[in-house]
């Protein structure tokens, strides 16, 4: 159900910028500028009502409904290809709406470590950014701020910082305590993990109160999204258009003219501006650019590299987990409250980054074994209790090295409801991130091992998935012939156009993007107010 976004979708005279995209990129750029500036962002999707939130609760519970459905995926709009030699279910990690994938993220808010921006220097392997963390570092603090980051700086291997942070860290769980035990033993490091999501009450909104299904709906609004500064830039005067997916960008040789968007009714509008943020994410973003070729750029828009679209890297998921002989309390908390960085910088040219998770939701919840038990009553009371509590897991984020050969392209022979190609994910993965999965794996073994848990479960090299962190697909960097955006994410090839995702990270290190893409936002949006 949409929500009551203004049906007058015609174009905005006499607009300074134009957003595209109402994820957390697009509405902080558009937060930051629209004080001053006339500002239109275009997005995709709905505007989803507050008020259906706790409805989406309760549908992302029932096992009749698929994680897409919890927020109204469209197969047709949505509708995608994967033909690399890894399927990549990109659904599952997207929502087309105003606020974008916040709305479903679980909500981990690290920075990148300081070797991540050196990964061919540090560790002999990849690409340095053109920019390192010290640029960043303010960003950082600022991003902190704006999203509400609720930590601790008790990360012996995280960079380091000035400030704390917003917002104390949600207290360790009951099974974080018991893994702390095991940990000890081993001399792994444990410490809170940032989330944004409030702890207390902050800017407005309230404290965390427990639902558990923050991936995929938080219905308190305490974890954040980016429908928070999406209002905010509409209370300082821009204009949110949805339910508008940019078909095009119109331009000349060296400036984009003007966002082509359709609306419901099928007519086409032309949004011009003097300054175009494409703020899409990692796919959409690169198709945008492929679907805009022309005389001038025959390989797409701002495609002068040849790159568009190539490098698409997503962290890989490593797990292990199984039963204890006592109560873990499990499902109590929808978010991870403590993990570990001992071996983040451990990487170099054999083994990656990667980061462990201590789980707080693994094994059933007994709401979801209670809607898919073919049991009723006694037998069914037996049943949840026989499956519920004693679970453990645990789980680690591994970074991909980027491949030219992993990349997002435009399927020729597949159209969405506008009869544009849809996007082809062909994902790749190369063997040193797997055999980082396998290191990950036998420390993950070890700990529950210590902790005497019997292992009932492992995710490992051959059966691996995505976080669905879509990066790498419009690289940055200084050299325009081997990078799309320079390190403000302008693009090379037109001075008024702004690529403002995870698509820039010319590596991906193991930390959760979403910070990281929040504090290049700001610092982008720097960038385009000194341009215009």
């Amino acid at each position: 159900m949409s929500g009551t976004a203004s049906t007058d979708r015609t174009a905005v005279p006499d607009a300074d910028i134009c957003i595209v995209g109402a994820g957390p990129a697009g509405a902080l750029v558009a937060d930051r500028l629209a004080a001053d500036h006339e500002v239109v962002v275009l997005d995709a999707g709905p505007r989803f009502d507050p008020a259906d939130r706790l409805e989406r609760q309760e549908r992302a519970i029932r096992p009749a409904y698929d994680r897409p459905d919890v927020w109204d995926s469209d197969p047709e709009r949505d509708a995608h290809s994967a033909s690399g030699e890894w399927f990549y279910p990109l659904n599952h990690a997207r929502v087309k709406g105003v606020g974008g994938s916040t709305l479903h993220w679980q909500g981990m808010v690290m920075r990148l470590h300081e070797d991540d921006f050196a990964s061919g220097t540090e560790r002999g392997i990849g690409p340095d950014w053109p920019i390192d963390y010290a640029d960043l570092r303010p960003h950082y603090a600022a991003a902190e701020r704006e999203l509400g980051v609720a930590g601790a700086d008790d990360n012996p291997d995280a960079p380091p910082r000035d400030e704390p942070f917003p917002m104390p860290a949600f207290p360790p769980s009951y099974s974080d305590g018991l893994f702390a035990e095991a940990c000890e033993a081993l001399e792994v490091d444990m410490h809170s993990v940032p989330n944004a999501r409030n702890s207390e009450a902050y800017d407005g909104r309230s404290a965390c109160v427990g639902y558990g299904t923050c991936q995929p709906v938080c219905p308190a609004g305490a974890k954040y999204d980016a429908t928070v500064h999406i209002e905010r830039a509409e209370s300082k005067g821009a204009t949110v258009i949805d339910r508008a997916p940019v078909q095009r960008l119109e331009h000349d040789a060296d400036r984009v003219r003007a966002a082509v968007y359709a609306i419901p009714d099928g007519t086409e509008h032309r949004q011009t501006a003097d300054a175009f943020v494409v703020a899409c994410g990692g796919v959409e973003t690169p198709r945008l650019l492929l679907l805009s070729e022309s005389e001038h750029y025959p390989d797409g828009l701002a495609n002068s590299s040849g790159l568009v679209g190539r490098y698409f890297m997503d962290h890989l998921f490593a797990g292990t987990g199984g039963v204890l002989g006592e109560p873990t309390r499990q499902n109590h908390v929808g978010f991870l409250t403590s993990e570990s960085h001992a071996f983040y910088d451990d990487a170099d040219e054999e083994l990656a980054p990667f980061k462990l998770e201590f789980f707080n939701y693994d094994g059933p919840s007994p709401v979801e074994t209670a809607l898919s038990a073919d049991t009723w009553g006694d037998d069914l009371l037996e049943q949840l209790r026989e499956d519920y509590g004693t679970h453990i897991g645990m789980g680690a984020l591994v970074e991909q090295l980027p491949r030219e050969d992993s990349y997002i392209g435009l399927d020729p022979d597949r159209t969405d409801d506008h009869d544009n190609p849809v996007p082809d994910v062909h994902w790749n993965v190369g063997d040193r991130a797997l055999r980082t999965i396998e290191r990950a794996n036998e420390v993950q073994e070890a700990i529950l091992s210590e902790l005497g848990a019997e292992i009932t479960w492992q995710v490992g090299p051959d059966d691996t998935g995505p976080a669905y962190h879509h990066m790498g697909t419009t690289r940055m960097g200084t050299d325009p012939g081997a990078s799309v955006v320079d390190p403000h994410l302008r693009t090379h090839d037109l001075g008024n156009c702004w690529l403002v995702t995870s698509g820039a990270f010319p590596t991906g290190g193991a930390a959760n993007p979403t910070l990281t893409i929040a504090a290049l936002a700001l610092r982008a949006a720097e960038d385009v107010r000194d341009a215009i």
